[in-house]
C-alpha cells in the first residue's frame, strides 16, 4: 500500500449490454447501479497493484450523480483519480464518460482490508 500516491490514476472501459441496462420508454439505457458497479471496479483495479499479499479491499460509500444517458452497445469509459489517503483509508474522484459526453461523476471511499481477520468475522456471522 506505500506505492500508492494521491493523484494515481487509471480508466476501466465497459460495452453497455443489456445486463447493464434499464429500459426508459422504448430503449435501454446503462442503469445507475452499473455506474456505480463501474466506478468500484475502476477504484478496485487502480488500488490492486499496490496492496501487499492478504490485504484486500471494501467499498464504503460512493456518492455518484448520474448525468446523462448511454444507449445499450455504446462504450462507457471511468476515469478514477485517487483523491486522498487516510492511513487505509482511500477516496476516489471519478468521471464517467461515453463516447458523446461525460454521462456520471462520483465520489468513491474504500478501505484497506486484512482478508484473513475479514473471513473469519464472515464466517462467524454465517454460523450464528
Amino acid at each position: 500500500m506505500e506505492t500508492l500516491k494521491v493523484g494515481m490514476k487509471d480508466t476501466l472501459e465497459w460495452e453497455v449490454t443489456e445486463k447493464l441496462c434499464t429500459t426508459r420508454g422504448e430503449f435501454k439505457v446503462f442503469s445507475t447501479p452499473s455506474m456505480t458497479l463501474l466506478v468500484e471496479m475502476a477504484a478496485q483495479q487502480l488500488t490492486a497493484p499496490h496492496l501487499k499479499p492478504g490485504q484486500g479491499q471494501v467499498g464504503l460509500s460512493v456518492n455518484i450523480r448520474h448525468l446523462a444517458p448511454t444507449p445499450i452497445g455504446r462504450k462507457v469509459r471511468a476515469e478514477v483519480e485517487l483523491a486522498g489517503i487516510d492511513r487505509r483509508k482511500l477516496t476516489f474522484k471519478v468521471k464517467v464518460f461515453d463516447d458523446v459526453e461525460q454521462v456520471g461523476e462520483a465520489e468513491h471511499e474504500r478501505f484497506v482490508i486484512d482478508v484473513d481477520k475479514y473471513v473469519e468475522r464472515l464466517r462467524k456471522k454465517i454460523d450464528a
